[in-house]
């Protein structure tokens, strides 16, 4: 009798093919994010994609809010900042302020080439791939920051509502 492969050594397999692993169940979400060392950073931007807003059930390439996108069918969830929410905000200037951080981020990525660096965990506990999105090695996350539409990530989620 052949024994079954465990689901979660086959998932694990599956990830490290893709250049993801997996977590640990119940860890927290992730500390202080500080930028990787200009040495991590890569000598030249490689990635560039046509962006639009996410609206179908297939997401491949696509903006789903200020601080998650999908590229290449594998969602991203920017590592170095916390965006406003569009899907469940808090109250109507978080929805207003979502929309626009939603809105800048897909200009952003439309932009021109970058980069997808990996600080820390590379995958948070709902699978999403944790990246730095930079170009020409500056966080397209921290222009957000500096534009008021995202906060640094402090290992958790911000209030918009205040």
């Amino acid at each position: 009798m052949k024994h079954p492969v465990p689901v979660l050594a086959l998932a694990g397999a599956m990830l490290l093919a893709t250049g993801l692993t997996l977590t640990q169940p119940g860890t927290a979400e992730a500390t202080p994010f500080a930028m990787p060392p200009e040495s991590a950073m890569p000598k030249v931007d490689e990635e560039a994609a046509r962006f639009a807003p996410c609206n179908s059930d297939k997401r491949i390439t696509c903006v789903v809010d200020g601080d998650t996108f999908w590229y290449q069918g594998t969602k991203i969830r920017i590592a170095d900042i916390n965006a406003p929410e569009v899907s469940h905000p808090g109250c109507p200037q978080e929805a207003q302020l979502g929309a626009r951080a939603t809105q800048r981020l897909t200009q952003l990525l439309n932009a021109g080439h970058f980069s997808l660096v990996t600080q820390g965990r590379p995958v948070d506990r709902y699978g999403r791939a944790l990246r730095v999105v930079v170009r020409q090695g500056q966080s397209l996350g921290a222009r957000l920051e500096a534009e008021g539409l995202a906060e640094h990530w402090q290992g958790r989620r911000g209030n918009w509502c205040r």
